[in-house]
């Protein structure tokens, strides 16, 4: 048995559809809010089907000294087009794309996480320097 970061994959957006995309300011101002986006499928469209979704977003930051990161957002995407008629027969569908606002006193690191239903867990991560 191995333990759960073992089981967690990334790579580049740019060639996998899994991949949380982390579009956030490099540079912020101590204590300024700033408004994060985290979408997966940015490169390549990840697909959105009853059967093959994106369940979950969570993102962490880990101000820079600090142990342990704090979790600032977790989105759970629900509709994926499932319905009592069966799958891929509703018209709702939730697009995995989240936006929050936050702000930090220290410079540090954003995690994001995501769930597939098929693939498993997928992160990336993004600098954040405070000026």
């Amino acid at each position: 048995m191995g333990k759960i970061g073992e089981l967690v994959q990334s790579a580049d957006w740019k060639s996998e559809k899994h991949v949380p995309v982390i579009e956030a300011p490099e540079t912020v101002k101590p204590g300024e809010a700033f408004r994060v986006t985290v979408s997966v499928g940015k490169g390549i469209p990840h697909p959105n089907t009853t059967e093959h979704h994106i369940a979950w977003i969570s993102v962490y930051f880990r101000p820079e000294g600090e142990k342990f990161p704090y979790q600032v957002a977790r989105f759970d995407l629900a509709a994926h087009g499932a319905s009592t008629q069966g799958p891929n027969t509703s018209t709702v569908y939730t697009e995995p794309v989240a936006t929050f606002v936050m702000k930090t006193e220290k410079p540090g690191i954003l995690y994001a996480v995501s769930s597939c239903n098929i693939h498993g867990l997928w992160e990336s991560q993004k600098r954040i320097e405070v000026t």
